[in-house]
């Protein structure tokens, strides 16, 4: 079994691991999931990041259930997180309770608001259309996430692809502030202003899509093609991923890379020891022009919809 990778703390005391496994996908297949999962753990992930639009909360859970029984983890050592879907903010006890049961446990160590969006049921996906959209109320459904804290549904609760400005408002009222704000983050997209926002209010930040998307109608994303990243992989003996990945570690956020090719999955996890020399590479590289700097894995208008 490997060794388990680096944590940091939350605000809320709960440790969370910087490198952790994602399983979002379009064509989800159970068992690619779980054979995924089992592999991570023995590698030494002690992270995995669901939701229940990603319909892989069920796979997870019998591959950790899975896990336990045969005393490859304990539940202690694991963090799960999941993320309650926009179309479910009227009642985000009774979704967390409903993603529970999927995952086969008793609590989540993280559970996040997905999108700073409330739909209506049966919402148009993945655009939705104008009638679709509800008004925000991002009060009350906070004050429904506190109250899975309170119910020990969830040991910590936090927000998904938040702007500065949406959380500033959610921490003018609430009790519990959150604990994460997972967006995407990668050398192209490489969210700065948001990052040193959410340092100065202590809440991490964690990066979903941490290696670039697919290409879209804004085009390529480059993250992996980028010369500066290849350049500084090859002169390491890395592969792109693991330098991308550590460029992110080094900005004191935690990266969930999404593999289910058992060489990728380990070759993601091993980010946590280099030469002193590559770091000064991983500034260059931050500090590089890699590109337009837009979000890959959505439509730039949807994404400004969303986020502001």
């Amino acid at each position: 079994m490997g060794s388990v990778g680096r944590v940091v703390e939350l605000n809320t005391g709960t440790k969370i691991p910087l490198v952790g496994l994602g399983t979002a996908a379009m064509n989800q297949n159970p068992e690619e999931i779980k054979t995924a999962v089992a592999t991570a753990l023995e590698v030494g992930y002690r992270h995995f990041d669901t939701a229940s639009l990603y319909r892989s909360e069920c796979a997870l859970g019998d591959a950790l259930k899975d896990a336990f029984l045969k005393g490859l983890a304990a539940r202690e050592e694991v963090f799960v997180t999941t993320k309650l879907w926009s179309e479910d903010w009227d009642d985000s006890v009774s979704a967390l309770r409903t993603s529970l049961k999927n995952l086969q446990l008793d609590y989540v160590d993280l559970y996040l608001i997905h999108w700073p969006v409330r739909l209506r049921k049966g919402a148009s996906f993945p655009i939705p259309k104008e009638e679709d959209f509800l008004p925000l109320d991002l009060e009350s459904v906070w004050q429904a996430m506190e109250q899975c804290v309170h119910l020990g549904l969830t040991k910590a609760i936090g927000v998904s692809n938040f702007s500065s400005k949406k959380i500033g408002d959610l921490l003018s009222h609430a009790k519990i502030p959150p604990a994460v704000n997972q967006v995407e983050m990668h050398p192209l997209w490489q969210q700065k202003k948001l990052r040193d926002y959410c340092s100065k209010v202590n809440i991490h930040v964690s990066a979903w899509s941490p290696l670039g998307g697919a290409p879209n109608a804004q085009g390529s994303n480059g993250v992996m093609d980028n010369p500066v990243i290849k350049e500084i992989a090859e002169k390491h003996g890395k592969t792109t991923a693991q330098v991308t990945l550590r460029w992110g570690l080094e900005q004191g956020i935690s990266v969930l890379p999404k593999s289910y090719n058992k060489g990728r999955i380990t070759q993601n996890f091993q980010v946590n020891i280099y030469s002193p020399s590559l770091l000064v590479d991983y500034i260059k590289a931050a500090i590089h022009p890699m590109g337009s700097n837009l979000a890959s894995s959505l439509s730039l208008d949807y994404y400004m919809i969303l986020c502001w």
